[in-house]
């Protein structure tokens, strides 16, 4: 008896020895690593790699050719993050190929220095609001924001709840929602904002609202704990987007509901100085995919119109639910995939 040897389907042999010969390179390998953890700019790549632009940007076009990262362009920004769905025998030979980074003294600081770079996103987003406590003017105080409209309609149509308000800035909208809530939870990033927020709800005598210091992707609240999550106009300040979504359903309890507003994708970059916005806007198809990849079920996505004013911002309005029963609780369901059980509301 002799063995008999299978031959791949064509073209998927030479596919497989070409991406095991752009993954010897031990940049490229670090490159994929910090992307498993972090979707990260050219500048941020360069910077934790200690490597050119040019070199970083080089390497990023051949795993890009691959299809072994995406990119997602911010207005004169690009993101760089590794896709959502990839062949298991390709996912299999990176992790093997990533196994060899364990031996690299330079790839070992890599961690760190991630760390540095995330934590200087938070700070710029911390010292921007730090500056504009008590000068956001309640609900019109940057485009875009909504709820001037949004959140009474909502403040009324919320049950008497448990309510985490994360992000909350000033604290408007988590007075509004204090009034009719079993509970408000407020959340914010920024001293500054807290100690306004605090002080304005006292002059409102407030006994079912208190606000906490903490970040929105890893907020100061217990899991499963409250019944609705919001995230006003909050997103876009998050450093890493995804995790402030799976945060959020983290503390929902199940069968709890998100809400979210934020901005539809735009190409207005002054926002970045002018409101200290981290990313312009979110296509819905980013936020859809977040929410999924969350655990969240019965996802709705509707864009509003678009301010009178300019620039003209768009925003946009999601809800979602974490389900009653978790998939191991339901026999072992499998995680929902994108698009499944789920609908966009185009405007």
């Amino acid at each position: 008896m002799h063995d008999k040897s299978y031959p791949a389907p064509a073209g998927r042999g030479d596919r497989l020895r070409r991406l095991w010969s752009l993954l010897g390179d031990l940049t490229r390998l670090r490159i994929l690593a910090l992307l498993q953890k972090q979707e990260l700019s050219v500048a941020e790549l360069c910077e934790i790699l200690q490597a050119s632009q040019p070199a970083v940007s080089g390497h990023l076009a051949l795993l890009r050719a691959e299809g072994l990262v995406r990119v997602r362009k911010q207005g004169r920004k690009a993101f760089y993050s590794l896709p959502a769905e990839r062949r298991e025998d390709e996912a299999r030979l990176s992790a093997t190929a990533l196994l060899l980074l364990e031996e690299s003294e330079e790839a070992g600081r890599d961690p760190e220095r991630l760390r540095k770079v995330i934590e200087r996103r938070k700070r710029q987003t911390r010292a921007h609001f730090n500056r504009m406590a008590g000068r956001l003017g309640g609900a019109g105080g940057c485009p875009g924001r909504g709820w001037a409209a949004v959140g009474p309609l909502l403040a009324r149509l919320l049950p008497p709840a448990v309510i985490a308000d994360l992000g909350c800035g000033e604290g408007w909208l988590s007075q509004l929602l204090a009034e009719r809530a079993k509970r408000v939870i407020a959340v914010d990033i920024s001293p500054r904002m807290v100690a306004f927020a605090t002080r304005e709800a006292k002059k409102r005598s407030f006994t079912n609202l208190e606000f906490r210091l903490g970040d929105l992707q890893d907020p100061p609240i217990p899991p499963s704990s409250v019944d609705v999550a919001v995230l006003s106009q909050a997103l876009h300040h998050a450093p890493s987007p995804d995790q402030a979504v799976a945060a959020a359903f983290r503390i929902l309890r199940p069968g709890g509901i998100l809400a979210v507003l934020d901005l539809c994708e735009h190409s207005f970059e002054d926002a970045r100085t002018l409101y200290g916005d981290y990313w312009l806007g979110f296509a819905e198809s980013d936020l859809e995919k977040w929410l999924l990849a969350a655990g969240f079920t019965e996802i709705r996505i509707q864009p509003l119109e678009p301010d009178a004013d300019p620039p003209h911002l768009r925003a946009l309005l999601a809800s979602a639910t974490k389900p009653s029963l978790l998939p191991a609780e339901a026999g072992g369901r499998p995680p929902q995939q994108v698009g499944e059980n789920s609908r966009g509301i185009s405007g």
